[in-house]
Formats: C-alpha cells, sequence, structure tokens
C-alpha cells in the first residue's frame, strides 16, 4: 500500500496595526543600543505591537479565519488543531486549540495545545504529517496560534538585546493528506535539554510567584537566567544544529542543499540571516527578512511562506527550507516542495 503524502492547502496572517520603530526601541533602552544599531544590527526597522483586543487565542483565530477564506475549506473539514500559540495568553489554562475551533466553527475537529517555543510551527507540521500518515480517520489538519511575548521584554535589560525584536501577530497553516501539492517532504528536530532553564520568564511560575512586591518587576521577566551559560553553548552547537537539521530534513526529503529555493527562516539579527543565506549559497532574492514586522517567535515561517508566495518568490517547483529555533533550547527544519507532486 502506497504511504500517503501530505501537502499545505494553504495559510493565513493576522498582524495587528499597532508598530513600534527602532527609534522608539532605541530610546526604551536608554540609549544603549542607537537607532541605526536597532536596525543595521539587530536587523529590525519596525515591528508590529498588539492592541488591547489582540490576545494570543483571538489572534489566532483570526489567522484561522483569513487561511479559511484563502483556501476555501469548509471548517467542518477540519478533523484536528494542533495548536502552535504561546502560554501567554488571555486565560491561565485553557485551551487555545478548542477556543479557536469553537470560534471557526471547526466543530468536527479536536484540538490540542503543542509547545516548542519559536520552533513550535515546524515541530507541528512534522506532528501534523506523521498523524495524517498514521491515522486513516484524519485527512486536514489545521496548525495555528498567536504570539505576542514582546509584552514580557524589558528594554533595559542588556542582556535580552536577542529579544527586543519580539513583535506580535497569528498565523494559521492548513495541511491535508493526499493533497497531491505542496508536499512536505522531510523534518528534522534537535533538542538540548542543558539550556532548558537557562532563559524564560523568571517570575510567576510555582518557584518564583507573583506577589505585592515583585508583580510589577514581573511583568517585564522574560530574562536570560543564566545568560554566560547560554551564549557559551549557543556559539558551540547552535550553527552546526542548524545545518544538521537542514541537511537530514534533506536527506528524508532525497534532496540537497543546492536544491533549496527559498529560505523561511524566522527573524535573527541581520549578520546571522546574512550568512546562513551566503552559506547555504542562495541569494537575498531567495528569502524575506522580516525587518518590519520582528521575529513574531513561531509564526515567522507562516508569515514568511505566505509573503513569499504573495511576492512570487515561492512558485510551483520551489523546494523551501523552513527554519526555526526556539529556547529550550530547539533547532528545527522541515523540506517543501511547493507546486503539482511529480
Amino acid at each position: 500500500m502506497k504511504t500517503p503524502t501530505v501537502g499545505i492547502v494553504g495559510t493565513g496572517i493576522y498582524i495587528p496595526e499597532g508598530r513600534i520603530t527602532a527609534a522608539q526601541i532605541s530610546t526604551l533602552t536608554n540609549g544603549v543600543w542607537s537607532e541605526s544599531a536597532v536596525i543595521d544590527k539587530l536587523g529590525i526597522r519596525s515591528k508590529s505591537i498588539p492592541g488591547p483586543d489582540d490576545g494570543t487565542q483571538e489572534m489566532g483565530a483570526r489567522a484561522a479565519l483569513d487561511a479559511l477564506k484563502n483556501t476555501g475549506i469548509d471548517p467542518k473539514e477540519i478533523d484536528v488543531i494542533l495548536c502552535v500559540g504561546e502560554e501567554w495568553k488571555e486565560y491561565p489554562l485553557t485551551t487555545s486549540a478548542l477556543y479557536i475551533q469553537d470560534q471557526i466553527g471547526a466543530t468536527n475537529a479536536w484540538g490540542i495545545d503543542v509547545q516548542n517555543r519559536c520552533c513550535t510551527t515546524v515541530s507541528a507540521m512534522k506532528i501534523a504529517r506523521d498523524m495524517l500518515i498514521a491515522d486513516d480517520e484524519i485527512q486536514i489538519v489545521l496548525v495555528v496560534g498567536g504570539y505576542r511575548n514582546g509584552d514580557f521584554v524589558d528594554y533595559a535589560d542588556k542582556d535580552m538585546s536577542m529579544m527586543y525584536n519580539l513583535g506580535a501577530g497569528g498565523g494559521a497553516i492548513i495541511l491535508k493528506k493526499n493533497h497531491g501539492k505542496n508536499l512536505l517532504l522531510g523534518s528534522h528536530i534537535i533538542g538540548d535539554g542543558s539550556l532548558s532553564r537557562t532563559a524564560g520568564v523568571e517570575i510567576g511560575g510555582i518557584c518564583n510567584p507573583i506577589t505585592a512586591a515583585n508583580y510589577l518587576e514581573a511583568k517585564k521577566s522574560l530574562r536570560l537566567m543564566d545568560p554566560v551559560a547560554m551564549k557559551n553553548r549557543l556559539n558551540e552547537v547552535s550553527m552546526p544544529n542548524w545545518f544538521k537539521c537542514i541537511d537530514e530534513s534533506l536527506r528524508k526529503a532525497g534532496l540537497q542543499r543546492k536544491d533549496i529555493g527559498y529560505l523561511d527562516i524566522l527573524h535573527i539579527k541581520r549578520s546571522g540571516h546574512l550568512s546562513m543565506v551566503h552559506d547555504l549559497g542562495l541569494t537575498e532574492q531567495q528569502t524575506i527578512y522580516l525587518e518590519d514586522y520582528g521575529h513574531i517567535g513561531q509564526i515567522d515561517q507562516i508569515l514568511s511562506l505566505h509573503l513569499a508566495l504573495q511576492d512570487g518568490l515561492v512558485k510551483d517547483g520551489t523546494v523551501v527550507c523552513m527554519l526555526a529555533a526556539g529556547i529550550g533550547y530547539v533547532w528545527a527544519a522541515n523540506i517543501i516542495r511547493w507546486g503539482r507532486e511529480s
């Protein structure tokens, strides 16, 4: 019996109207980072910020509705919702996937929240593909979520410059069994648990609860809790792990680096982005640098693909390499061949 294939039906995006500019970010750092440095080094000309109605779950639902509109999929056809929305959401301990299910009318779907930080979309797409192949009763999976972790950033914390780019938005991507095109061909994920507590929101959990004395500090306590260990370890393993994810996902897809036609990568500092493009033998016209959006966590890969399709950078025959990394620490890649199945 032939193994089913899994293809991408389409995407949906929601970006809040609010913006913060490089000049404003510079001011928030008390001038430690100049406007030009924020643009040239951190790679942020401006980024999205949420409004009062832009909750994490709500932004995911809006992106899902956009995906349904763009694809013509009937929400009642969706079998599973894998929500990649962040844990920072409207109400703790509520299930985001089920909120989205209700908001979009996917009454025949069951849903679950999954979390891998900024790797979650790439990881969830692998989960979705595996589910679609393994379970005869699953035909369509919606991967969807919202993100606004920038709420926790303290711009006066010099160690947090790597997260000054955190933005806000929602994204959705629909995968279907035997869709016949836009096939997800290979994935690879690497985790390094030695970094599991080197970064995170320091105040508000069981170990360090919010109190009357620290509640204001808690609101801006996304921190590098062990910056020296984290940076040293990342300098040692991050790029090798990324390239291993790329090469292994290509191997599983039966492809090579030279086949990559579009790099769908999360927002990172400008020099790192350009280095990755160069090392893969690509041009800057074969990727989109999200300098006018910032880093919307795990939404970046959906946003980059969405924009690339609009701009004609991804078309029939293009091999897309989705690339992500998330604190924890996790690295991941997906390989997609756009267009009709050959």
